[in-house]
């Protein structure tokens, strides 16, 4: 195939716009090679769509059997054993109730192939509609009952984790892990985090913003840390935006019905996952993106807020350690995946320009943000609903 005739794909760029793809999209012999390896998959027909997500290639294809999902991975990001680490959390899930994709398994029984540089996995498509499959993360719900139905379903995902004792995940790109500021010392845990990421470890622009980001962070740990012992370590899903959900119909009173894409689960707390939906959902983050100065501007949707808390409490009742808990954890939750993401740009797509968003944009600008305009505009308003929470509890 000459470059002239290979399909071209566009991905969600750092800025909210579509871009090019960092990787070459599914071709139809390539899937047929792989799906040779799954046989309960079938013989590839066509490729329905091409997934816009930035960090892999994957399509929905039809078969002479049913339709698929097939998603590949740079072996140096995925190989099969930290896919594994993922199917091993969503097999738990789905046994205890919660409606995730079902995964395809090869010929010698296992849900991951390698194959040269590459890693695949074959889902089965969830049920329900994937409503929002071209949005983005940092835009909002289409309507405050999504965002309850949104909170519930991730209440359930919680509920279902609670006895899945498996231990945080082995170091690897792309995943959004709580460790750094789960210390006693962020300091000293930061440069632990470093020391096992050479490209981020040995890049002195990571390290000027790392030290700008944690100085402005710093008061938000110290709130955190007295309430850390609180929060039961879990695994989380950490990416609960509306696009990695399903939706019962496309309605403004659709249900969430089946959660998808487990590439950022860890080992967390219960609030840390909240905090990451929140900062996915709730804050209109691509206009700080456009204007550096448009603090004030940022748009942050109370309205979702609310009802995403609403929708979480009408499955699992926060305790008085993660209500108090919420506001600081939103402050710092975004900290360890922009970090995460400078060491794959840096590492595996060597792009300097890349990582540059990752740590000065988002981690410095989101830092500065709610040492600003985003301490009144929400930080303030989820105190005070940590404040309502523990008296409705002492009423109780």
């Amino acid at each position: 195939m000459n470059e002239a005739s290979k399909p071209q794909a566009k991905s969600h760029g750092l800025d909210g716009s579509m871009v090019e793809s960092d990787w070459t999209p599914l071709i139809i012999d390539e899937v047929h090679a792989v799906l040779k390896n799954f046989p309960a998959a079938g013989t590839p027909v066509a490729i329905v769509s091409t997934s816009p997500r930035p960090f892999s290639a994957a399509s929905v294809i039809a078969t002479d059997r049913q339709t698929v999902f097939v998603k590949r991975h740079a072996r140096s990001v995925r190989d099969s054993e930290g896919l594994m680490e993922e199917h091993r959390f969503m097999a738990h899930l789905l046994a205890n109730g919660l409606c995730v994709p079902h995964l395809l398994k090869t010929d010698s029984g296992v849900t991951a192939f390698e194959s040269d540089d590459s890693t695949y996995e074959v889902h089965g498509v969830p049920t329900g509609v994937d409503l929002y499959e071209e949005a983005i993360s940092w835009t909002p719900f289409q309507s405050a009952k999504h965002a309850f139905s949104a909170g519930a379903m991730l209440a359930r995902l919680h509920s279902a984790a609670e006895h899945y004792d498996t231990p945080a995940r082995k170091f690897r790109p792309l995943v959004a892990s709580f460790t750094i500021f789960a210390s006693q010392d962020p300091g000293e845990a930061l440069e632990t985090y470093l020391r096992v990421r050479p490209s981020i470890h040995h890049d002195a622009l990571t390290r000027r913003d790392c030290e700008q980001a944690f100085e402005l962070l710093a008061p938000f740990h110290d709130k955190l840390k007295p309430l850390l012992p609180g929060l039961p370590s879990l695994w989380t899903h950490n990416d609960l935006h509306a696009s990695n959900l399903f939706w019962s119909d496309t309605a403004p009173d659709a249900r969430a019905t089946s959660v998808i894409d487990f590439g950022l689960a860890d080992r967390t707390n219960a609030v840390y996952d909240i905090a990451q939906a929140i900062e996915r959902n709730i804050v209109d983050w691509l206009e700080l993106m456009r204007d550096p100065n448009a603090g004030d501007s940022v748009a942050v949707h109370l309205d979702h807020l609310w009802a995403l808390l609403d929708g979480y409490e009408s499955v699992r009742t926060f305790s008085a350690a993660e209500a108090s808990a919420l506001a600081p954890m939103v402050a710092l939750a975004h900290a360890e995946f922009a970090l995460t993401e400078a060491d794959y740009f840096l590492g595996v797509l060597h792009s300097p320009e890349k990582a540059r968003v990752a740590t000065h944009d988002y981690l410095v600008g989101h830092a500065k943000w709610f040492r600003s305009a985003g301490r009144e505009k929400l930080l303030e308003p989820l105190r005070l609903w940590a404040d309502a929470h523990a008296s409705r509890m002492v009423r109780a």
